[in-house]
């Protein structure tokens, strides 16, 4: 039986992808036996699909090790093209820090990630890169956290199941007992807030965006270093802004509903695998 019950379904082209994606900043460039290891494949699998995407330029090598070429950019650019972010929800975030300074971006949940859509800073000293098409887990970010909570019980369920929850400062929040409680108060409160877990001296604040069937389908935040706001600082004096830019993007979806659609999680493509 292929995958997801459909023989329709390329099992080739998968492992092709999820090759192309087990490259990050983490692992910015591996061996071949490198790549098969951490994706649970053959070398030979591996090989194979590691040398179609170098022919297709994709993939590059630096002596015995693969590398991502720039043309991997054409896949987001080509997706962001199509929903038309820069023109749609780029102006909602550029509204925000105008007005309150920091930065504000909008993200959408993609398997174990938040993937960014529009972002704007004011340009103050923060490490992380954050500009459309960066990745961060779900589980350490206010706007994944907000995106989690709002799932179905079994997608929670599969994201625990797969994702590696490592700390990535000392405060982050690894244990899943205690992420499932906070996603529980998410859900309540309708909204997130995160305090030097993803990286030091960042603190965020991030509400749910909510389409036009009445879904959570994107996340927005707004964000600054920890030595001007602590987490309760940030959501008295943030999240008014926050929360009307957030009504005016629903506003816009409820007007082009095929953007919301485009950013809908697909819950169908997810298989609960552990890892």
């Amino acid at each position: 039986m292929a995958k997801n019950g459909t023989q329709e379904f390329v099992a080739s082209l998968e492992r092709g992808l999820r090759v192309l994606q087990s490259f990050s900043r983490e692992n910015a460039q591996m061996t071949l036996s490198e790549v098969a290891a951490l994706n649970g494949l053959s070398a030979a699998t591996v090989r194979r699909s590691l040398h179609t995407l170098e022919g297709l330029g994709y993939i590059g090598r630096n002596g015995r090790r693969f590398l991502l070429r720039p043309k991997v950019l054409s896949l987001t650019a080509g997706y962001l093209g199509a929903i038309n972010a820069e023109v749609v929800l780029q102006p909602f975030v550029q509204e925000v820090v105008n007005e309150v300074g920091g930065s504000s971006s909008v993200t959408v949940l993609d398997d174990l990630d938040i993937v960014y859509l529009a972002h704007a800073s004011q340009g103050r000293a923060i490490r992380l890169t954050a500009g459309a098409g960066a990745r961060y887990p779900a589980y350490a970010t206010a706007m994944g956290r907000v995106l989690l909570a709002f799932q179905p019980k079994e997608v929670v369920d599969s994201y625990f199941l797969r994702a590696h929850l490592r700390k990535l400062t000392e405060h982050t929040e690894t244990n899943v007992a205690a992420l499932r409680r906070i996603l529980k108060t998410v859900q309540e409160k309708r909204m997130a807030a995160i305090e030097d877990e993803l990286d030091y001296g960042l603190v965020s604040v991030a509400l749910p965006i909510v389409g036009p069937a009445g879904q959570v389908v994107a996340a927005a935040n707004c964000s600054d270093v920890s030595n001007r706001f602590d987490k309760q600082a940030i959501i008295d004096r943030r999240l008014p802004t926050l929360r009307r830019a957030v009504r005016r993007i629903e506003h816009m979806l409820a007007q082009f509903p095929e953007l919301a659609a485009s950013v809908t999680f697909d819950q169908s493509t997810r298989t609960p695998t552990a890892r």
